[in-house]
């Protein structure tokens, strides 16, 4: 078996590493992919910590929480995929720090362009991935998979690094450090190849909504249909405007591109202003949307993909807070499970998923055969 998920609920940065490095015995590790929860470790011991017990791998991860383990979320552990020279002959990491200062891309996908003898440009996307770990509270993600979009042919998948719904502070991983303010990216050469997975679990009404006036930088909208937002978002809904802040984790808005879609999800109100977990623009087009249950959508992906590829190898699975919320309050935690069972899998609750962008309540899933 080249690719490895585990997972370990030792309570010290040392004895996790520990752990892991012990039940990865025998095992000639490559790269190591980690989600280590928020309320139990110290993100600068468990960054060093799983560098010094891995000093010949590339190791980066994030912090997170409810992480998950072959499709079981778990509570204050690490979760990690271990992938040995067969499955990823090749990788490299690469951190953008000081994010709010802002963001150039040139000098890391020169580093790449070097370091792989071949522009990122013009890979193969089908044996080359990346990637993606950005600190879950930058509100810098759109800005980061803008950027590398324009200087890479490369599929970045990932997510925002999470803190357990305290919205405190959230870090990435990489180097033996940690990194706030940072978004990490790995471009990595899968022997097998790699593919994903894109899920969410909404319908889509007819009910559009078009912003009229935003705040980008602040993810939020003034206006929808030329009308203060959170009095036509109520009246899309159909409701007094008294009652939609309990309202908005059912009915998010989603972008419709080519069919698919792409959700955004209201976080509070200021006054009658909508403040967002994703960047909003003015004259974007949105439609209403409504969750529904997240399994047969979930199921029906997993098992397309398997047909596909003749088989999975491994899943790292960025699954939105939300989704994971909506699991437990349906009681489908350890059915979600029951999807990934069979398979190497990991993953973490994350502040926003990345692919072709950033969005919400969905599950973005780096796939490997």
């Amino acid at each position: 078996m080249s690719i490895r998920a585990l997972f370990s609920k030792k309570t010290t940065a040392l004895d996790v590493a520990a752990d892991i490095k012990n039940q990865l015995s025998g095992f000639n590790v490559k790269m190591i992919v980690y989600f280590a929860s928020a309320d139990i470790y110290k993100h600068d011991e468990i960054s060093a910590a799983m560098q010094s017990a891995f000093p010949d791998s590339i190791v980066f991860g994030c912090t997170s929480h409810a992480e998950l383990y072959r499709g079981e979320t778990k509570s204050g552990t690490v979760t990690a995929m271990a992938f040995s020279q067969e499955t990823i002959s090749d990788v490299k990491v690469e951190v953008f720090e000081n994010l709010s200062a802002g963001i150039d891309v040139d000098p890391v996908f020169q580093s790449f362009d070097a370091y792989f003898k071949t522009p990122m440009a013009t890979v193969d996307y089908k044996k080359y991935g990346g990637i993606i770990l950005v600190d879950g509270l930058s509100m810098k993600e759109e800005e980061v998979m803008d950027k590398i979009g324009t200087r890479s042919h490369i599929v970045f998948i990932g997510g925002s690094a999470s803190d357990n719904l305290k919205f405190d502070k959230t870090y990435v991983f990489a180097n033996g450090k940690s990194y706030t303010d940072a978004a990490l990216i790995a471009v990595f050469k899968a022997e097998n190849g790699v593919d994903f997975i894109k899920t969410q679990s909404v319908d889509v009404t007819d009910t559009g909504l078009t912003i009229t006036k935003a705040i980008p930088e602040k993810r939020a909208v003034v206006e929808f249909d030329n009308k203060p937002a959170a009095v036509r978002y109520a009246e899309a809904l159909g409701v007094e405007r008294s009652e939609i802040d309990s309202m908005f984790f059912a009915n998010p808005v989603g972008l419709v591109i080519d069919s698919d879609v792409y959700i955004r999800n209201c976080q509070r109100t200021d006054g009658d202003t909508m403040i967002f977990y994703c960047s909003m623009m003015e004259d974007m087009d949105l439609k209403l949307c409504k969750i529904r249950d997240i399994l047969p959508d979930t199921r029906a992906a997993v098992e397309k993909k398997k047909k596909e590829l003749a088989g999975i190898s491994g899943i790292i699975d960025f699954r939105c807070a939300f989704r994971t919320i909506q699991l437990e309050n349906d009681g489908n935690i350890d059915r979600y499970a029951d999807i990934f069972n069979s398979i190497e899998a990991v993953g973490f609750s994350t502040y926003g998923e990345e692919i072709h962008g950033h969005m919400n309540q969905t599950s973005t899933m780096i796939v490997f055969k």
